[in-house]
């Protein structure tokens, strides 16, 4: 017989907090600022948030403790870079500084905010992914720069409002849906030019589940910030329940859960992919709980995406050590590899375990999962 790995009321929260302590106690030993650490990084914050236990918190600020001086300056980050993937891990500096009252968190925050303010934007007013990819939305990108934008704002200078955050979610949304099927885009190009791009609508080939993990997961966690009075609050709401709906249209019937390219279950090659399936539920599970979406809709079909995600997706050690499998590695375009974005490319990527890609969004899934398996 074969090792079953833990269920829903297996105690996730120490079991997988543990494992990062344990395993990982420098998050990165090629000391780089690197965008999937502050993913990571959020869900030990939700899970110190969860239990209390201090040394979640330690954890978190030994690790970005080793790129800070007390002046607040990155080690590794460059501002004229204008890369949005550099701003992710602004939002662990946010937490820090609410936990501490350090200013260098505060300090460090004061860069990525001023690097936004600076950012190139397509001639839709949408920020350029980074400045080696100009006139480029990516989805990623939502998730990486506009939320930490929102929170800032929301934390600093509400003054200002959210006009500009909530046009970043705006037109993201729309230059990269595909109206016929509901879902967006892993990227677009503004001047239709790239070899990837579609040269009448900009858009990348395919639909890429984790591209559209980060876009929904970015929407949740952006409505916490946007005043509900705010029009344009309404909209990205609309955004979110659409494209959720579109996913849902796609998702594997048995396991609700997303394959690699997210349309294309029936295609020899393809896979379920966990990151992108894992952010997509965890989106679901922080919507459902937020009210952004209809619980008697939603609940059940999270709750078997759930049952199957820690099936085919999580395994645990004989020391207990908590693995995240079938996450792949990177997913980009053009570059100097010259990523075409074909299906061939995506099954060309490797599949790996542990990369915290996978990991952050199985620790923030399993701390939303708490209300609903009390």
């Amino acid at each position: 017989m074969y090792q079953t790995y833990g269920n829903q009321q297996t105690d996730w929260l120490h079991l997988a907090g543990d494992t990062m302590l344990n395993r990982e106690p420098n998050m990165n030993l090629a000391h780089k600022w690197e965008y999937e650490d502050g993913l990571m990084l959020s869900g030990v914050y939700q899970i110190f948030l969860k239990t209390g236990e201090q040394k979640y918190l330690d954890y978190i600020k030994s690790n970005i403790d080793a790129y800070l001086d007390d002046a607040g300056h990155i080690d590794g980050y460059h501002f004229d870079e204008f890369n949005l993937d550099h701003i992710n891990n602004g939002k662990i500096l946010l937490d820090l500084f609410a936990e501490t009252h350090d200013q260098k968190y505060k300090l460090a925050a004061d860069q990525l905010y001023q690097q936004l303010l600076a950012q190139p934007r397509t001639p839709e007013g949408t920020f350029w992914h980074k400045k080696i990819y100009p006139n480029q939305v990516w989805l990623d990108g939502l998730y990486m720069g506009s939320v930490f934008y929102g929170r800032y704002l929301a934390q600093f200078k509400p003054e200002i409002g959210f006009e500009d955050v909530a046009h970043q979610f705006i037109s993201a949304y729309n230059v990269t849906l595909d109206a016929q099927s509901g879902l967006c885009y892993h990227a677009y190009d503004a001047k239709k030019i790239q070899p990837w791009a579609n040269p009448e609508t900009g858009h990348s080939p395919h639909f890429w589940t984790r591209s559209i993990g980060w876009f929904v997961m970015s929407m949740v966690d952006v409505l916490e910030y946007i005043p509900e009075t705010d029009s344009q609050r309404t909209t990205i709401l609309k955004h979110l329940n659409d494209l959720l709906a579109a996913l849902k249209a796609v998702a594997d019937q048995k396991t609700h859960l997303w394959y690699q390219i997210t349309d294309e279950a029936d295609r020899p090659m393809n896979y379920l992919e966990s990151s992108g399936s894992l952010m997509i539920l965890t989106a679901i599970a922080k919507a459902i709980r937020l009210n952004y979406i209809s619980k008697d809709d939603w609940r059940p079909f999270l709750m078997t995406g759930y049952d199957n995600a820690l099936k085919e997706f999580i395994s645990v050690t004989n020391q207990n050590n908590v693995n995240v499998n079938k996450i792949a590695h990177v997913g980009g375009l053009g570059g100097p590899n010259k990523r075409d974005g074909s299906f061939a490319y995506y099954m060309s990527e490797p599949i790996v375990t542990n990369d915290h890609k996978g990991v952050g969004p199985f620790l923030l899934l399993i701390c939303e999962m708490q209300s609903y398996l009390k």
